[in-house]
């Protein structure tokens, strides 16, 4: 089983040739992937009515969706920076992850919310639109608030956990190209 790549009309998928896409991942529309970022299984990027990005290094994990609105419905592209942690079974719509960000597993992030560089969205948080998780902040809950100060090193979760995702990819790559 290989990812699932295609265009919709002229919206086509850029995708680095050090990015990982994993076999069963869909990746549509116009979505662009950077170098040494990371797409597991399951996930399904779909940019068919607007932009999706995955900076460099950064890393969607399995089980994932991230969709957008057309633009003249308000909808926003979502953007995700580099070197950010996206844990598995999230949903992103029209978000905007910066550089180092983290947002724990089965999040929810809705449009125009955004997770600031060094901030952090709990495991099963729900961001309502335009709520913002500012640098060395821990939000948590549903809906997400401020649950507390991120502790030292706590805002660094998102690039130690990219830099093993970068790692994983590799290995992944290595191991189905030799089945």
């Amino acid at each position: 089983m290989e990812p699932l790549i295609f265009a919709i009309g002229d919206k086509k998928p850029v995708i680095h040739e050090t990015a990982f896409i994993a076999p069963g991942a869909v990746v549509c529309g116009d979505v662009e992937v950077h170098e040494n970022a990371s797409v597991w299984y399951g996930c399904v990027l779909r940019g068919d009515s607007n932009k999706i990005v995955i900076g460099a290094g950064s890393n969607i994990q399995d089980g994932t969706i991230i969709h957008v609105d057309e633009p003249e419905l308000a909808g926003v592209p979502t953007l995700i920076g580099e070197n950010a942690l996206i844990g598995h079974k999230c949903m992103l719509h029209g978000a905007t992850v910066e550089d180092g960000g983290f947002v724990g597993m089965s999040s929810t992030m809705l449009d125009g919310s955004v997770v600031k560089t060094g901030g952090m969205l709990a495991a099963g948080a729900f961001l309502a639109p335009k709520k913002i998780v500012p640098s060395g902040e821990l939000w948590a809950g549903t809906p997400a608030r401020k649950f507390r100060d991120l502790r030292d090193g706590e805002d660094k979760m998102a690039l130690m956990g990219s830099a093993h995702y970068v790692h994983e990819a590799h290995n992944h790559k290595k191991a189905l190209a030799e089945r």
